[in-house]
């Protein structure tokens, strides 16, 4: 008996463990009722009554060195593991890892700049509107067959409630609420009922602007067009409109920028034009105005709207829009902030 106590005293003292798990292990394989401390007070009480009184002492020391030494280990794998989830708290600060600047809220942020520039205020409203923010008062009446250039997303198969279309919706409150001279962007959210693609999404970013005031002209829109793509896209930018239709504007065009045919991207981008379209503009129609009891006697207006996501991909040439919404950290990366 004394030999099997010193032996499994010298083995309990040389006990280590890596974590938690180990630990647990060690205490069950030498503390449980079937351990071998137990098994050790199970002979012990087949002993003579002599042998009992000469061992009884070094059993019972035996157990507690046990329980010390698992105790003690215990200890060491908590300290471990609040080491490695918290670390050491008294380290000074390094600022690493710092986020990144979605790629969206760049293009997005810079836009908007360059039109609170030139007296533009931002604007914005729901992303579940009615029928008549986001189609009648701008011009779709039931049955107009421009509804069926909108794939919508209505909401419980209610025909008078949708996810929106478009921010002009965001206009159409503006108008309500406000008298002109009105000058607004409106940047949001828009979701359209479409094949998710390399080139195309259910759900984009807009930032669609109005202005309304007396004698406001087709020059004027066109001024204002330029100023912004020269100042986006750099002072000795050229660019282009091309006539167009859309139901809130009348007359409508297209605002295509002058890219270039330097290589081969540009090409591809440009389809070999040279010309990259940017955004879709025009004349307020008289109709939207009196839809809003804005005199289109006395006033006139230009609005303009411009998809975040098609500048941001030509800027940082993304080749597939989908990585914008996949919250793929080795993308985001590309656009962490510099200290």
């Amino acid at each position: 008996m004394q030999s099997k106590i010193e032996s499994l005293r010298n083995e309990i003292q040389n006990l280590h463990a890596q974590n938690a798990d180990e630990v647990e292990k060690l205490r069950i394989r030498y503390l449980s009722k079937k351990g071998l401390v137990n098994s050790l007070f199970t002979e012990f009480k087949a002993l003579p009554g002599e042998e009992k009184r000469k061992f009884g002492q070094p059993l019972n020391s035996l157990k507690n060195e046990a329980k010390a030494k698992i105790a003690a280990l215990q200890n060491e794998a908590g300290q471990a593991q609040k080491s490695f989830s918290e670390g050491d708290l008294s380290r000074p600060v390094r600022f690493e890892g710092l986020g990144a600047e979605h790629p969206v809220n760049l293009v997005k942020n810079e836009i908007i700049g360059i039109f609170n520039r030139i007296g533009f205020n931002t604007s914005e409203g729901p992303e579940v509107e009615d029928d008549w923010h986001n189609f009648t008062a701008l011009n779709f009446p039931e049955e107009h067959p421009a509804r069926d250039m909108q794939d919508t997303f209505f909401v419980a198969k209610d025909p008078d409630w949708a996810l929106r279309t478009h921010t002009s919706s965001v206009q159409v409150r503006v108008m309500e609420n406000e008298k002109p001279p009105i000058r607004t962007i409106s940047p949001g959210r828009v979701f359209r009922n479409e094949a998710i693609s390399a080139r195309s999404h259910c759900f984009f970013h807009q930032i669609e602007g109005l202005y309304i005031d007396k004698k406001v002209s087709f020059a004027d829109l066109k001024q204002t067009l330029l100023f912004f793509a020269q100042e986006f896209f750099g002072p000795k930018t050229k660019i282009r409109l091309r006539p167009s239709y859309f139901p809130f504007t009348e007359p409508s065009a297209e605002m295509d920028v002058y890219w270039g045919l330097e290589n081969e991207r540009d090409y591809r981008m440009t389809k070999g034009t040279g010309w990259l379209e940017v955004l879709g503009c025009g004349m307020v129609d008289p109709a939207v105005l009196k839809n809003n009891n804005i005199d289109p006697e006395e006033y006139s207006g230009f609005a303009f709207g411009i998809g975040v996501e098609r500048i941001a991909l030509h800027r940082f040439q993304i080749p597939d829009i989908r990585m914008l919404f996949e919250n793929d950290a080795r993308f985001l990366k590309q656009f962490t902030a510099a200290l």
